[in-house]
């Protein structure tokens, strides 16, 4: 786990076909999957989810952003977020 101005953080990646979207830290991400959304936080337990379709949102301090995503993979585990999917508007 990094450290943010804010506290402990962990590195988010998003990834389409066509472009890497997103490469930050972040404190908080919410990432709709298959079985419903899924808060992740610093120090997550590793876990693999099929990314469904939904809005995809992640915080850092203050500034947040979100997007809609829809069918990839998303590989969350305590100090980075992948998540591949195969179209973000």
């Amino acid at each position: 786990m990094s450290e943010s101005r804010t506290g402990p953080s962990f590195h988010l990646k998003v990834i389409t076909p066509r472009a890497l979207l997103v490469e930050t830290e972040a404190d908080e991400a919410q990432i709709p999957t298959t079985e419903g959304l899924i808060g992740v936080f610093p120090g997550h337990r590793p876990l693999i989810a099929a990314v469904g379709e939904g809005t995809l949102s992640y915080r850092q301090g203050k500034y947040e952003e979100r997007f809609e995503v829809s069918g990839g993979l998303a590989e969350i585990g305590p100090d980075r977020v992948l998540v591949f999917t195969e179209r973000a508007d």
